[in-house]
């Protein structure tokens, strides 16, 4: 199998992932905050900020779909690898709210860091392209008005 074809199922499969994970956590943060690894639920109004959690997810999960399929696939490895970030924070504070080590690690950790690989992958998919353009961006066309 092609490695731009490997590529695009690993990040669809992302997109969708992310997309399911964060509308979940918009509808029913009380199922599904259990399942991020933390040791207890939000006390007080605290609900809301898994609200946030979930907004961020969809967020992150639009922006790496717009990039799949408008075709952007050197700007789609380097937002792979810049929102690794998110779930390595999702890791470090599960893990410093004395969290479940298993989910920090089996899930955020595993999820982040097959996520830099897709990156990477990506990057590497693309590197004859700026190889070929000199590494130079391609020039943006204006479209010329008639006074």
């Amino acid at each position: 199998m092609a490695l731009k074809k490997i590529n695009t199922v690993l990040t669809a499969a992302f997109v969708l992932f992310i997309l399911w994970f964060g509308t979940e956590f918009i509808l029913i943060p009380e199922t599904t905050a259990p399942t991020f690894g933390l040791p207890s639920w939000p006390s007080g109004d605290g609900g809301g900020f898994l609200v946030v959690k979930g907004v961020r997810d969809v967020v992150l999960a639009l922006v790496l779909g717009i990039l799949l399929v408008t075709g952007h696939r050197r700007a789609l490895g380097w937002v792979l690898l810049v929102e690794a970030f998110a779930a390595y924070g999702d890791m470090a504070t599960v893990l410093a709210h004395h969290g479940s080590v298993a989910t920090a690690l089996g899930v955020h950790c595993m999820t982040a860091t097959v996520m830099v690989l897709n990156g990477l992958m990506i990057m590497f998919e693309t590197r004859n392209a700026v190889a070929t353009s000199g590494g130079t961006r391609p020039a943006v066309r204006l479209a010329r008005t008639r006074p």
